[in-house]
């Protein structure tokens, strides 16, 4: 409980401090509304829009969640892929460097054509933004493996696959973990940028949809809260990946410091 209260703490306080002084700085300047609310009027929309901005949450949040974990899956594998033959990595590294060299803006519309409006071209663009990260971590975690214990390993004869599921995998965890942390917030970031241009109007409309029509409709207040609600999930996420880490590294190092 102590622990929890000293890691709980800090980031509370700034919270509230943030809060207060964005507050504060309304107050003082007198800032109309409509340029920048309070985070009382944030509040008191979002009280007003409860329904729209909850299903808005669980389009974009199953969108963004959706999206992470197929980047996640597909990226480990590439990357071990990668990590395993010295060929595919000179061979195919390159062009994955693509996938974060071209701005998700620009080829969003693709996504539109080649899945059509709504939540399949949303889940495409997040993967192809959040599973770069992850298939440089994997590389990278597979290839600083210890040379001593891969010499180990071919010594008693493990097959390749044996190898990296025994030793490379989760000696390269940590470095996943990493990339996993990275992709889950580019996840949130993509799933956003592609219902600018892949989502639709309406009552159902996903988060970044809602934005996108509250600027139009000059509610600010609204497209705050949603965009408040669009950095919980990232959080949420972020957080899901860190519960996963320690579970990873703790049975791992756990077990090879017995």
């Amino acid at each position: 409980m102590r622990f929890l209260f000293h890691k709980l703490l800090p980031p509370v306080l700034v919270a509230v401090l943030f809060l207060l002084l964005w507050e504060g700085i309304v107050v003082v300047f007198e800032v109309q509304p409509f340029l920048l609310p309070s985070p009382i009027r944030v509040a008191e929309s979002a009280a007003e829009h409860w329904d729209r901005l909850l299903w808005a949450t669980l389009r974009t949040g199953g969108s963004a969640l959706a999206g992470f974990l197929i980047a996640a899956a597909t990226g480990i594998i590439l990357g071990s892929l990668l990590g395993l033959s010295r060929w595919l990595e000179r061979g195919f590294y390159p062009p994955t460097l693509l996938l974060q060299m071209v701005p998700l803006i620009a080829i969003a519309p693709l996504f539109v054509i080649w899945f059509g409006f709504g939540a399949s071209s949303t889940i495409a663009a997040t993967v192809v933004v959040a599973i770069f990260p992850v298939i440089a971590s994997t590389l990278g975690g597979i290839r600083s493996t210890d040379p001593q214990l891969l010499e180990l390993f071919r010594f008693h004869r493990a097959t390749r696959l044996q190898t990296w599921w025994k030793l490379q995998l989760p000696s390269a965890s940590p470095s996943i973990i990493t990339g996993l942390r990275v992709s889950a917030g580019l996840s949130v970031i993509g799933a956003i940028t592609a219902e600018f241009v892949s989502g639709y109007t309406g009552e159902s409309a996903p988060l970044g949809s809602l934005i996108i029509a509250s600027v139009q409709n000059f509610q600010t207040a609204l497209m705050f809260a949603a965009v408040l609600i669009s950095s919980v999930i990232g959080f949420v996420l972020f957080g899901m990946v860190n519960v996963l880490g320690w579970i990873i590294l703790h049975d791992w190092y756990g077990e090879r410091t017995r």
